[in-house]
């Protein structure tokens, strides 16, 4: 099923490399962690599950999930120093986790690589506008429609009552259809609508009942006061269809969406996005063409460059208008909230999917750190500097929001959003009223190119390491053409998210393609580390690396709590799944099958192959450690994994297996290689 790597690696055989700086895995850590999630998803869910009381559940869920998962790959990783699938020599059978982990990962590269040419596109056509008005200013423009408004709505509070109420009728909601609403025969519904016809009478002071409601002819929308509409989610879809600049520039200009009526019908190809991917995806070869060298160095660049935009803009954030409305938001606790499951739920995914467990990227890159690493000290500072940055990143964010409420005359909740709405609408539109909006548009889509360079980086690195190390004569020395191959692949699977109907496409890889088969791998990982391999042998190769034997606090989680804690996320996950869909229009049920079969497939090839392993190596030796599991420099193979028997002292000399052969090994020269080449590799390739 695998090639399995030698004992030792032979001196003639390309080497994986190691981190160059003491730096360089602690800062691709930290940018791998630190995405856009955090600064597009966290900072909703945080206000929209009660603002600070939303941090209880989270910081929970990352001291009994997040932290040991995140620990557990980091471990495994630099402990055999080998990719995604070979890493698992320790039990044969789990080597799907690693297949799995790289099927994952190359698909989320895929879209993932999608959001980083919207950031692209912007960032340039804000350098471009750098001496004029950004086009997502205001209305008039070519691809705006009637519906596009670039005024401010009123502020109702702020008017007389006469003028307040002609103004709701007017610029925020449809008199006729809220009339029609009120008439409904649904409001016999009592206990849908109880609440809200008690709170129509008290505050208009009226003596109707439900019969008035259902049976009178009179304009009863005469008599609301505006308080009632705007309070009530109900009325919600009797509102204006006004959309801002910003939302028509992303949706009938950048994307086109309209041309696009479905998935069954993705129109043509936006020569602008192909162009841009195009840029995006060689900018990704050119950062990882000669893997951890070059990647290790640009994230001096990319990992701390958002941290310096997130602390101006919020800076500039706290010197604007409304602000306090949008952090008092975000922040002001809604203790009742914690009694619902959903913002357990909510907390404990946010934590799964922000860390990058499950996808192989942490494994991957911990894999090309020296032995002696203390990855125990990496685990808990990326893991709590990911959690920093994701709060810290909601001041900065909301400040901007509150003054975008304050200056548009509309609520916090509705300009607060999360994903690409975040990114590529209501922030932009907020900039947008800034002064010199130009030059924050630029640094804002800068610090979104760099929060998603940095994941994509690791992502692109599992995949490419993972079969790497499959193939290690072949493909380590042919980094370059390999690493530019994989590109131009991920490229061409791109394509179909620069059509008309692309934004379509990538919501359904986003909701499907990560999603719960990274909680069963995360759970598998725990099965075999800790149930299969035994956490007390796992303690004990991590003593070898950093000198101590994790204590009580990992155990009682990887034993119990975390592997509970995964199966409550699957379980919240699954109670609370929806069909996905965009713009409030459901995929199709085929879309939806295909979204089902981008979780599926992952875990069907961990099943598969851990079938194969056992038919092929027998139920025993495929869920025990192989020769070859261990450390991968013989320096470091000491105590149970030293070699079986040598007779030589010479480190570059192969080993000598007691296999019934009783040919010597071929003798190394002294120069960085062997008397005779030709016998060594054919010693390597039949006996190792």
């Amino acid at each position: 099923m695998e090639a399995e790597p030698a004992l030792w690696p032979p001196v003639f055989m390309e080497e994986r490399g190691n981190w160059t700086g003491k730096l360089d895995f602690l800062l691709s850590a930290i940018g791998y962690a630190v995405g856009l999630g955090n600064v597009w998803r966290f900072p909703y869910l945080a206000y929209r599950n009660g603002g600070a009381s939303f941090l209880i559940p989270y910081v929970i869920m990352l001291i009994i999930a997040g932290l040991p998962l995140f620990f557990i790959e980091l471990a495994v990783g630099q402990f055999a120093s080998q990719g995604p699938i070979t890493v698992w020599a320790m039990a044969p059978a789990f080597m799907g986790i690693g297949y799995a982990m790289i099927i994952i990962s190359a698909v989320v590269s895929i879209y993932y690589n999608m959001i980083i040419t919207y950031a692209i596109y912007y960032m340039l056509v804000s350098f471009v506008h750098l001496d004029d008005d950004l086009p997502w200013e205001n209305c008039g423009q070519a691809w705006n429609d009637k519906n596009c408004r670039d005024e401010s709505y009123p502020r109702l509070e702020d008017l007389p009552r006469e003028n307040a109420t002609r103004a709701l009728w007017k610029d925020m909601y449809n008199k006729t259809c809220t009339e029609e609403l009120f008439k409904s025969s649904t409001w016999n519904e009592l206990d849908k609508y109880t609440e809200f016809i008690d709170k129509f009478i008290t505050t208009s002071n009226s003596s109707y009942d439900l019969t008035y409601f259902n049976t009178t002819t009179d304009n009863i929308t005469d008599d609301i006061k505006w308080e009632v509409v705007t309070d009530m989610d109900s009325f919600s879809t009797c509102k204006w269809p006004w959309e801002s600049p910003s939302q028509q520039y992303w949706s009938r200009y950048v994307l086109q969406v309209q041309d696009s009526p479905d998935l069954a019908d993705l129109g043509n190809i936006s020569l602008k996005l192909l162009i841009t991917l195009v840029l995006a995806w060689l900018l990704i070869f050119g950062c990882l063409m000669k893997g951890i060298k070059t990647s290790g160095k640009v994230v001096y660049f990319t990992a701390t460059f958002p941290y310096v935009i997130l602390i101006v803009l919020l800076v500039r954030g706290l010197t604007l208008d409304g602000y306090e409305d949008g952090i008092e938001f975000y922040v002001v606790p809604e203790w009742e909230k914690l009694k619902k499951a959903k913002i357990w739920g909510d907390a404990a995914t946010q934590i799964f999917y922000s860390l990058g467990i499950g996808f192989g990227g942490l494994l991957t890159m911990a894999s090309y750190n020296k032995f002696r690493n203390n990855c125990y000290r990496d685990a808990i500072l990326v893991a709590f500097i990911n959690c920093g940055t994701s709060i810290f990143a909601g001041f900065a964010i909301f400040s901007l929001l509150g003054h975008m409420a304050y200056v548009t005359g509309q609520k916090v909740k509705d300009v607060a959003t999360s994903g690409p709405g975040l990114a590529f609408v209501a922030y932009p539109d907020g900039i947008s009223r800034l002064p010199a909006s130009p030059v924050w548009a630029f640094l804002f889509f800068f610090m979104i190119l760099t929060l998603g360079m940095d994941s994509q980086f690791a992502m692109m690195e599992t995949v490419i390491s993972g079969i790497s190390d499959i193939f290690p004569r072949y493909l380590r020395k042919n980094k370059t053409p390999f690493t530019f191959i994989c590109c131009v692949i991920g490229f061409l699977l791109g394509v179909p998210q620069c059509m008309d109907g692309g934004i379509r496409v990538l919501t359904l890889m986003n909701d499907y393609s990560g999603s719960y088969n990274l909680m069963v791998v995360a759970l598998f990982e725990i099965i075999c580390l800790c149930y299969v391999y035994g956490f007390n042998t796992f303690r004990e190769d991590i003593e070898m690396m950093i000198g101590f034997k994790p204590g009580p606090y990992w155990i009682v989680n990887w034993v119990a709590i975390t592997p509970a804690a995964v199966i409550f996320i699957i379980i919240i996950s699954a109670i609370q799944y929806e069909v996905s869909g965009y713009d409030g229009q459901a995929f199709e049920p085929w879309a939806e099958g295909i979204g089902w079969a981008m979780v599926g497939v992952p875990i069907a090839v961990m099943v598969l192959v851990m079938l194969i392993q056992v038919l092929r190596l027998g139920l025993y030796k495929s869920f025990t450690p192989t020769e070859s599991w261990g450390p991968s420099l013989p320096e470091d193979r000491t105590g149970r994994y030293s070699p079986i028997h040598t007779e030589f002292t010479d480190t570059q000399a192969l080993p000598y297996i007691l296999d019934g052969k009783q040919d010597p090994p071929p003798s190394y020269n002294g120069q960085g290689g062997y008397d005779n080449p030709a016998a060594a590799e054919k010693y390597i390739s039949e006996r190792l």
